[in-house]
């Protein structure tokens, strides 16, 4: 069994805060900014360029990559690490199109993350008027499936309400019109039970900043099939994804496997800080994550709709369709969330009305869960909420 005792003492974690964001920004693991630190002065301030050989620099990408892997059922080097989530959205779907190009459909969904269907929409843009991004709501995607679609691009856990797709539901029904389908997993790595390879997964791209710790700005991932890898080809061929960078060849040619969707030079000291942070899973069975997350959920919502009203849960009941958040809507949302962070209590907003919750069991107690829940019900009971500094619009919400 995880003990969770055990992993909560590996955060630092600000006194007099409970952290419940949803999750756009994990805590600081223990262990990361010395961590950081020895990168900046052991490695980059001792050894200068040298440290692409010596410390390893280069190879970062892939170990790290490796360890992000066992969190979603990948197998060893069918992940690298790099770049942004938007920049791999759209190396999968363009290897995807290419891979299918008899087909010119993305089919998408409404609840999808908005920068993924930018990213769809402008490559779509780019290689011409023949090409579509096709978008319907959540529960009519398996029904749009058809052999017009190329590629199924889906973000397992809705960001806002965090109603969660069957993966491998959607993938068999994909691959029976001979579709390819590439996932995000923002908001699934680190806080649900993923097996990409088990359930046949073409693509799956993710954040590191989330569930996994790395600190604002942190790498994102991708997953290529082990069947596909060395068929992909990436739209962004990056000097480090080429199969000799130092070669200097005028001309691209892929690198072997996943190594080919490699693009920029890697993130060093954001590596380092990722690398560090993945020492928290060490030891945390995934299984016993998600029953904890449950659990710490369902007393959340029981709390909360015994004593706020005024509160409509926006998340699926059913837990088994509902990943490691808890949503619920109010026309003043914003103004909640921001009378509840000052009470100590940091959850976050999504527009229009979402009120969004994370329950992380790395570092969140069943107290934690009934104290936000006490305080939340407190500020709707008094509408303490109802301040003009709590209504006042920040440049991030």
């Amino acid at each position: 069994m995880t003990d969770f005792e055990a992993t909560r003492a590996m955060f630092d974690l600000p006194e007099g805060v409970i952290y419940l964001d949803g999750n756009s920004l994990g805590p600081l693991p223990h262990g990361v900014a010395e961590r950081v630190a020895r990168s900046i002065t052991d490695e980059w301030g001792e050894m200068l360029i040298t440290g692409w050989n010596k410390a390893g620099w280069m190879d970062l990408p892939a170990r790290v990559g490796d360890r992000v892997g066992r969190l979603i059922g990948a197998p060893a080097g069918s992940v690298t690490m790099g770049d942004t989530l938007s920049i791999k959205v759209y190396q999968a779907l363009a290897s995807a199109l290419e891979l299918r190009e008899d087909r010119r459909v993305i089919l998408s969904d409404t609840g999808n993350f908005p920068s993924d269907l930018y990213m769809a929409d402008g490559l779509c843009r780019t290689l011409g008027p023949e090409y579509q991004l096709k978008t319907v709501a959540p529960e009519e995607v398996e029904e749009a499936l058809d052999e017009t679609i190329a590629v199924l691009m889906i973000t397992e856990v809705d960001y806002r309400t965090g109603r969660k797709h069957d993966m491998a539901r959607l993938i068999a029904r994909a691959h029976e019109v001979g579709a390819l389908t590439a996932w995000d997993l923002a908001h699934s790595a680190g806080a649900i039970p993923v097996d990409v390879y088990g359930a046949n997964t073409d693509f799956a791209v993710g954040c590191s900043y989330k569930y996994l710790n790395s600190g604002p700005g942190g790498p994102a991932f991708i997953y290529v099939a082990p069947r596909l890898a060395d068929k992909a080809r990436p739209a962004l061929s990056g000097w480090l994804g080429h199969e000799a960078p130092f070669a200097f060849d005028l001309d691209y040619r892929p690198g072997a496997g996943v190594e080919r969707m490699r693009v920029g030079t890697p993130p060093i000291l954001q590596l380092a800080a990722l690398d560090a942070a993945l020492d928290v899973w060490e030891g945390v069975d995934m299984q016993d994550l998600r029953a904890r997350s449950l659990e710490l959920q369902q007393i959340f919502i029981d709390r909360i709709e015994a004593s706020c009203s005024d509160l409509t849960l926006a998340s699926p009941r059913d837990p088994q369709i509902r990943g490691s958040q808890v949503s619920f809507r109010h026309p003043n949302g914003y103004a909640i969330i921001q009378a509840l962070i000052a009470d100590g209590v940091i959850g976050d907003f999504r527009a229009p009305d979402i009120l969004r919750f994370g329950f992380t069991p790395l570092y969140l107690s069943e107290q934690d869960v009934e104290t936000a829940a006490e305080k939340l019900c407190a500020i709707m009971a008094e509408r303490r909420w109802d301040q003009p500094e709590f209504h006042r619009r920040a440049k991030v919400t």
